[in-house]
Order: C-alpha cells, then structure tokens, then sequence
C-alpha cells in the first residue's frame, strides 16, 4: 500500500469512528435520589432503565444500552445515547446531571524504614495500629497478580465480618486466587467496552478479561498500601531487604477500572459504587486527569458518597507538575497526595572520555564496571525529522550506533522503551539525557542494556563534549544501591502543584509521600520494563510518580484507622496533615529544586506515620459541612446537588452560618482588590490527654500580620473541641500588588507533650 492510499484509509477510519462517537456516546446521568418517579418501580435498575425506555424506539432493547446501575457512590446510571436521545433525556424528570465519559490515566522495600515504621518498636505506630490489622483498603486500578507473595496471607488475622465483597471470576483469575491478606477482587468493562467502538478486544495484547493485573500497576499500588512482609525482596539484586507494605497486616480488596486505553469514569463510578457496599474502611485511587469542576469530577462525586459512610478516599495529586495549579482531585473531602523522593540512589556514573564524570543513577541488572571498564564510542544522533534523538523506533542507523553508547534524549516514548530501541539497532548502551522539561529529575528503569539516565545540567555538558572532538568516548559505572548520602525528602519535579485551580479557599496537594524509585510487587508475565520484549522475570520492580506515592499515604490511614476505628475520614486526614515534617532528615528545609518548597508543592508538609498515630488534637468535619462550604464559595444549589446529593437552600444554610470557614488543618486566604484583612475561624478536638495545655508559635510572613486569639488552648477532657480566630492582615497599600504569594504556619504546642506540635500551614495570595 502507498502512502497516499495509506493516508486515505487512515482517515476513512478516523472519520468512520468519529461518526460512530457521534452516533452513540456514553454518558453518565445522574438522578436525583429522591427521585419523584422512583416509587413506581420495584427496583433501582427498573427504575434507571425507565429513563432510557422512554428516550429510545420502542423496536430497540433498552437494556442493551445500559452500562451500569449506580446506587451507592451516585444515584443515576452510565447509558450510549445518541444526540437526539441526549436531548429528550435532558427533559424529564428526575434528571439533574448528565456528563460524558471521561478517560483518566494511571498517574517497597526501603520506604516504610524512610518514614521511621520500626517492626521493633513497641510504642511505634506499627504495633499501635497492630500493623493495620482489620482494616480493609480497596484499590482502584489495573488488577492485581495474586500470586505475588505480597499477597501470601501468612499469618493474616480473619477476613472481617462486615465484609460483603466477592472475588469475581475471570480470564485465568477464579475465586480461590482469594485469600484472607486478598480478600476481594473485581473488574469493570463497560466504558472501556464502548468506548472502544467496533474494535474492542480486551484479551489483545495480553489484557485479561478479569482482576488479574497485565499492566503491573495494580500490583504495585497495592502491595505499596498493604502487601505483607516479603523477606529477600530486591530487583536483580538491586535495593535488597524486606519488602512490606505501609500496613502489611491490612486486608486488600482490588477493583480493576484501568485498561489498555486507560480508566473510563463510568467503570471507576462503578467500582466506588460496589466499594461502599463492599465494606472498605480506605480508597485509594493513584489516578485521574486534569483539574476540573468539582459538579463534573465523577471521582469527586462518588468519594463524597464514600466519605458519608466513613470511608477515607486518598487520590494521586497527579504528575503535571512543576506547572502551577496542575494538582488533580482536589475536592476537600479527599486526601490528595504528591510525590517526594526517598534518600536512596542507584548511581550509573558516566566517565567521558576527556576524564570528567557525569552523575547519572540506573538499576540495570549488569556488572558493576560494564565490560571491564573499557570505553566505548559515543554518538547521539540527531536528524531532520527523524526523532533519532529520543531513539524513536527506526531512527537510529544499525551502522553508526552497532557497538557504541547511545545517548537519548528524555521525552515522547518511554525511558525504557528507548533502551530496547538502542538495544536492537545493535547499540552496547543508552545514556537517557534529561531535557529542559525534566530538568534534575531522577526516575529510574531496570533497562534492558548497560544504561544510566544523567540530569539536563549533565547532558549539557555531555553534548558539548560530544560536539568537542572527533571520537567520543565514554564508560558507565554502575554503583549498586547508595542509602543516606542525598537530601530527602524532597518534592518530586513531577508532583503536581497547587493551588486549587477550582478550590483556592483549600490549599492543595495535603501532603506529599515517597514517590520516586519505589519498589514494590510486580505480575510474574511482565518483564521490570513492561515492555513485551522484556523477558526477563521478577517479583519486584521499581516505579515513580504520584501513583506511587498515593498508596502510602493509603497504608498510613490504614494504620490510623485500625489504631482509632471511630475517626472520621476528616480525622485522619487531620492527623496525617498537621504532623507532617517541612524539613528533611537532615533539619533542613524540603526542597524544591535549587529552592525551599512552598505550600503549593507540598502542602502540609511529608507524611510522618509514627507521629500521625498521636496526633494530640484532630480538626474534624462533618460531611455537612462541605455543603455549607460549598454554598459559601458560590456554587449553585443545582451544581451542589450534583456533588452532594443534597437538595438544600444556600440561602438558608448561609444565614444559620454567618462568617463560615470550613474547619480544614490547613489555611488559604486571598485578598482581593481593596481587602486589607480577614478572620478565619477553626475547631481542634483533643485526642490526646485530658488536662492538656498547648500554646501557639507563629510563623508569619513580613507581608501579613497575623493575630490569633486565644494564644493558649487549655482541655480538661479527651474529645473536648475548643475554637480560636485568625485574623490575616495585610500590610500590602490596596492596589499597588500584582499577583504574590505569601506563607507561613501556625503550630499548636503540648506543654506537657512536646511530640504533639499540630501544625497548620497558611498562604495568603494577592490577586
């Protein structure tokens, strides 16, 4: 086939499928849950599939068209309607809301030690928490390979008795891959289904049609929440030790929503919706999209439901970082969480041939001096084009780079895709070249060659000395695994950042956890890569992103959970927020980059489990109070009934709450043109000692002056709440400010407890 003849069938197709999207479209209808016309029906699905009977010819099968039935997480469910369907189903009765279907993406042996969880500490937040036993954590992503002795439920206490989920069968998946450490698993096809038109095939490319997890993901997100103690654990010899999961004696229940084309919010929809019923005690969620409007967050929706009924919902802030306002899932009732680095490195240290070194950092299984030290040719390649400089599949000549080191530029295809390109153009090794968009950033692979990925300050210096001479030359290092001689944590270049792009009055992310070179459990058909030449096979490899760091604050709120079974999801969140450290392992402050982080990279700080299971005082919120703060930011009573369920009056809610601040650990407050000041209002709960006395340190910017009253809270009793005032004001003259940030932190102290410092960070924004 020519190329124009190519052209043209590729855009027959296109358009074909465009004209199929146009025709029939998935969408999620939301109703309202006291539905008017909902007594007339048996059941709930009757009942949803009465809307579509009345939409649709009365020749078609309704229920072909219906995708699920949500009762839980929403009331409504997901259909294919066509335009005209979409219209007559705006119309009637009951309908509140319809959205389209949206696709998300997906955004250890070493970490929990990093965080201080000791086995052999008897006072620690592990035997506290009785390493989370009880606890059932459900994780929304790509499966899970049961056999991975993260899942070995050796020594597991009982499956509890309000546990109502199933382990459903599936392609090489049945009920007895369950266990009392895996206690549920499920999958969702429906949207992806559709969505996929005519094409669909979820078992090509290996997908199976069950829980079981064929990307790896899955795995180890989970196992990084709750995967049991796996002793011997390290990738090709790689970061050798225990592997354990933040709360190993937790139980795990898997919903597969993510496949080869991604996660479609109708399947994740679903998979909350069965989550609640289920029983789950924590979600987690390592993915989502961009920021978008809260009435059109189905993650959003769903985990507001899941918070009614006690449930803790912990969200990846997303990987869109370092831009401002990239931070995903920001809905206040969620936990959202960026990602940090660990102070472990793997170093692949380049020598160039003019006798200077590169720091780079790899895990490639290899020797440790690649052959014997000896140096080889170097070459990048650059074409008009061609993309030879990412190493595109194709684009690198066999006859200039057979033999020799390949330099690749960071971007476009994978890292470790890269590697496999060089490998097979016949190239002896890669050295991935940070760019100007990943700067320093330092996410490792288990590369299929000799290769070592070197920061964009080092490539720069790596192609001028290419560019300097006739014969390149150079060698890689590989250095084994290095403990405790970086600065950690610090904020991951990726790390989605704040502020709230629809919710500025809420500072996001919360906090940040590790969330770079984590290792964790891996399916035992994929190679470290995942890439499908990769045949090589372990139990372990190593990931990055707020995926990763997500699941550990999962597993921290496991262990809350289990050690304080009456907290609300705002409890915990509280707890895990106003104990997190602003300052390294060494004292120093967090860094971002070549600068001390700011609030909108790491929000309260990096999570601290050991001093989060004593928290001395908790700021509490009751589901209804994310009502009247949404009244209070303007949103309209139908668009709170989209996000709440809750068919309320602003109007009233506001008058019986006059001056109302929703009681969040953290402060955000904006002056707007003329404002010089504003009072904030909070409520801490003691769930420390009685007779507890703490008194304030401030931390103000020169930019702001800030009065609190009182400057002392004094308990008498455990579960008493005392309130106190901030009042924020502005030494900037009105109008003569652009657009600035200020930041600061308010620390309530236990005079007789100095472990217990609740700490609250505050921004103030010019606008």
């Amino acid at each position: 086939m020519d190329f124009k003849t190519h052209l043209f069938v590729s855009i027959l197709f296109l358009c074909s499928v465009c004209l199929n999207a146009n025709t029939l479209q998935t969408y999620i209808v939301q109703l309202h849950p006291q539905g008017v016309t909902s007594s007339s029906f048996a059941t709930k699905p009757s009942w949803h599939l009465s809307f579509l009977q009345q939409t649709m010819s009365s020749e078609e099968d309704a229920s072909s068209r219906l995708l699920y039935s949500y009762h839980s997480a929403m009331e409504g469910f997901a259909a294919q309607l066509s335009e005209s369907e979409l219209e007559s189903l705006q119309m009637l009765p009951d309908v509140i809301a319809i959205r389209p279907d949206h696709r998300l993406q997906i955004h250890t042996t070493y970490s929990y030690k990093f965080l201080g969880l000791n086995t052999a500490s008897s006072d620690g937040a592990w035997h506290k928490s009785a390493f989370g036993r009880g606890t059932i954590i459900g994780v929304l992503d790509t499966g899970v390979w049961p056999e991975s002795p993260s899942f070995n439920d050796r020594g597991m206490p009982p499956v509890p008795r309000k546990w109502r989920g199933i382990c459903q069968e599936g392609q090489n998946f049945n009920s007895s891959n369950c266990n009392k450490k895996l206690i549920g698993a499920r999958f969702f096809t429906e949207g992806h289904r559709v969505a996929s038109v005519s094409s669909y095939s979820p078992d090509a490319g290996h997908e199976y049609v069950s829980p079981r997890d064929s990307h790896g993901h899955g795995t180890h997100t989970s196992s990084t929440a709750g995967g049991a103690s796996v002793g011997m654990a390290s990738v090709f010899g790689n970061a050798a030790g225990v592997a354990r999961g933040m709360a190993p004696r937790a139980h795990v229940a898997v919903y597969k929503v993510c496949w080869l084309n991604g996660c479609y919010s109708s399947d994740i929809l679903a998979a909350m919706d069965d989550a609640i019923r289920d029983g789950v005690d924590i979600l987690s969620l390592s993915l989502g999209g961009f920021p978008i409007p809260l009435f059109d967050d189905s993650i959003a929706i769903g985990s507001f439901r899941a918070v009614e009924h006690g449930i803790s919902v912990v969200c990846a802030a997303g990987n869109g970082g370092p831009i401002q306002s990239s931070v995903a899932n920001e809905a206040p009732w969620i936990a959202t969480i960026g990602a940090s680095t660990l102070d472990r490195s793997f170093p692949g240290i380049v020598q160039m041939g003019n006798g200077k070194y590169l720091n780079g950092e790899s895990m490639y299984p290899g020797n440790h001096l690649m052959r014997a030290g000896k140096a080889l040719e170097l070459v990048y390649v650059t074409g008009e084009n061609s993309g030879s400089e990412y190493c595109f599949r194709g684009s690198l000549p066999r006859a200039i780079v057979r033999g020799k080191i390949v330099v690749c530029d960071r971007g476009v295809n994978g890292r470790a895709e890269k590697g496999e390109v060089v490998k097979e153009a016949g190239g002896a090794a890669m050295i991935l070249a940070n760019t100007e968009i990943n700067l320093e950033e330092n996410s490792v692979d288990v590369h299929v060659l000799p290769a070592t990925m070197i920061g964009f300050k080092e490539s720069v210096h790596l192609k001028a000395y290419i560019n300097s001479t006739r014969r390149p030359t150079a060698r890689i290092v590989f250095g084994g695994t290095v403990i405790g001689k970086s600065r950690a944590p610090a904020v991951a270049q990726f790390s989605a950042r704040g502020p709230s792009y629809s919710n500025p009055s809420i500072l996001k992310p919360d906090v940040i956890a590790p969330g770079v070179n984590i290792i964790a459990a891996w399916p035992q058909n994929l190679g470290p890569t995942g890439l499908p030449e990769d045949s090589r096979r372990g139990n372990f490899t190593i990931m990055s992103g707020t995926s990763m760091a997500c699941p550990h604050a999962s597993g921290i709120a496991a262990l809350l959970r289990s050690a304080h079974p009456k907290w609300s999801p705002a409890a915990i969140k509280s707890a895990v927020m106003t104990t997190a450290e602003v300052t390294d392992h060494s004292g120093k402050p967090i860094m971002d980059g070549d600068k001390p982080a700011g609030v909108f990279a790491i929000g309260a700080g990096h999570v601290n489990p050991e001093r989060a299971i004593d928290p001395g005082l908790i700021y509490d919120i009751r589901p209804e109070e994310y009502v009247t703060h949404l009244c209070s930011l303007g949103y309209t009573e139908s668009e709170i009934l989209t996000i709440t369920h809750k068919n309320v009056s602003c109007r009233e809610i506001l008058q019986m709450n006059r001056g109302f601040n929703l009681n969040y650990p953290s402060i955000s407050v904006t002056f707007k043109h003329g404002m010089r000041s504003k009072m904030i209002k909070r409520r801490v709960t003691n769930v420390g000692s009685p007779n507890s006395i703490y008194s304030l340190e401030l931390m103000a910017p020169k930019e702001v002056k800030v009065k609190v009253k009182p400057r002392r809270l004094i308990f008498t009793d455990i579960n008493q709440s005392l309130s106190y005032r901030v009042w924020f004001i502005s030494r900037k003259r009105a109008g003569t400010a652009k657009m600035s940030i200020a930041q600061g932190q308010l620390t309530w102290v236990n005079s007789k407890n100095s472990l217990n410092r609740v700490k609250s960070p505050f921004s103030v924004t010019w606008k």
